[in-house]
């Protein structure tokens, strides 16, 4: 075979192989996704039990809370779970108590405004049912609806 033959049929090859290589990779950046804009993940961690063994917060209070002071602070919707919580005491007493975790997922550009609101309903919570404190957590995040 002539050097020029040789040539064309490595080059050939050489497009083949890159060319197969290459393909999956391009494909795979191709593939749709949906849309997802920046979000704030936000979870409050609500106890149960009053403190000096008073009657902890209920089902039905608990309920009653959400429907009046989350739901109107956060209209577009929430999720609510049930947990177990638990600490140890200053007295060195594990104590267990049954919980709820609410999430909330709010467009970062309204954060401020969604913060304070968190705030509200945190001291809400905490003056209604004599709690020592709501967890919050915040963290950012990508969603779509």
């Amino acid at each position: 075979m002539e050097t020029r033959t040789w040539a064309g049929l490595l080059a050939g090859v050489a497009v083949l192989v890159t060319g197969a290589t290459l393909a999956p990779v391009a494909g795979a950046a191709d593939a749709p996704t949906a849309p997802r804009d920046p979000y704030t993940r936000t979870e409050l961690f609500f106890g149960t039990e009053r403190p000096n063994g008073g009657t902890a917060v209920t089902d039905q209070e608990f309920q009653d809370f959400i429907d009046s002071q989350v739901t109107p602070r956060f209209p577009d919707g929430l999720t609510v779970e049930q947990a177990r919580g638990q600490y140890r005491d200053s007295h060195g007493v594990i104590e267990h108590e049954r919980s709820y975790v609410i999430t909330l997922l709010y467009p970062t550009s309204k954060g401020r405004t969604a913060g304070a609101a968190v705030e509200e309903i945190r001291r809400d919570y905490d003056q209604r049912f004599q709690q020592e404190s709501v967890g919050r957590v915040d963290e950012p995040v990508k969603a779509s609806f």
